[in-house]
């Protein structure tokens, strides 16, 4: 609706997760390094995690686009609400095995058979499974059981799973302490730091067709990470939404004014927000450049 107003190719801040528009800061960077590397170099198991938001499924379809450039075969789980036979139904979809996909024991033999397969011709073979701290107890034994798939070169089938941090306290349950050892690498992504959060969004007007933007003043962009904790998601909400706002009353610069409005209608909650109505105890400029904390190193 506002791009032709403000001159974007294309929307600077769709939710959806485009490979596109990635911003490459280090630690995502770091993220898709371990993926690749850990899927060359057959180590099996490679977990992902991290908040809501912080950008697992984008790093997911940047790996499904390289591993399509290097004529990998892939399956992709990316509903893990499902039970270990729906599990082992969709993958025989994925990889278009040729046997009766509603039998569990033909599905083994015909896996097994195109990993051989698939070894003796120099390639290896992947499964995604995202969300997966959703995955039942059952479902994480099959998988297991997936991983000892092998020979003496390493691991037929690269598994990667990825989910929220409920998914490291899920796999440090006793009862699946067999599959944490079988776990090489693992990978985790942060909410951004404030220059992060500041750089991602100028990378996405860039991409979107405005290099030398001037719709965000810095005092605005400030505040929308501050709102946003960092989490890329909602960045890209309040972005979306404030530029809506902004077109809308046929203005070229968003104010902190409108990003007020943007976050009430969202119902955002953010550290340091005051509740409606109080009264702060110093003028507004003092909340122009909150302080920060430091997040942890990963």
């Amino acid at each position: 609706m506002y791009n032709a107003f403000f001159g974007f190719k294309e929307s600077p801040f769709n939710l959806s997760p485009d490979p596109a528009f990635l911003y490459r800061s280090p630690m995502h960077e770091e993220a898709l390094a371990n993926l690749i590397y850990g899927v060359q170099s057959r180590k099996g198991f490679i977990v992902l995690t991290g908040e809501v938001g912080t950008g697992k499924t984008t790093m997911l379809e940047c790996l499904r686009d390289f591993l399509d450039s290097q004529f990998t075969e892939f399956a992709f789980v990316f509903n893990s609400r499902i039970t270990a036979d729906q599990f082992f139904e969709m993958i025989a979809y994925d990889l278009d095995l040729r046997c009766n996909r509603n039998s569990k024991t033909e599905v083994l033999f015909a896996l097994n058979h195109m990993l051989l397969q698939q070894v003796d011709h120099g390639r290896t073979t992947v499964l995604i499974v995202d969300e997966a701290h959703n995955l039942e107890w059952e479902v994480l034994e099959e998988i297991r059981l997936l991983g000892n798939l092998e020979n003496r070169r390493g691991k037929l089938l690269q598994i990667i799973l990825a989910g929220q941090p409920e998914l490291d306290r899920k796999l440090d349950a006793p009862n699946l302490r067999q599959l944490k050892q079988r776990i090489l690498l693992r990978t985790t992504l942060f909410p951004f730091r404030e220059d992060e959060s500041l750089a991602y969004i100028l990378s996405r007007l860039d991409r979107a067709g405005m290099a030398d933007q001037t719709v965000f003043p810095m005092e605005v962009m400030h505040e929308v990470h501050r709102r946003a904790q960092g989490i890329p998601r909602v960045i890209n909400a309040i972005c979306d939404n404030l530029l809506l706002t902004t077109f809308a009353m046929e203005k070229h610069a968003a104010s902190l004014s409108m990003l007020d409005e943007v976050c009430e209608d969202m119902r955002l909650e953010w550290t340091g927000r005051r509740s409606r109505g109080e009264r702060g105890r110093y003028p507004a400029e003092a909340y122009d450049h909150p302080t920060l904390s430091s997040r942890g190193e990963y």
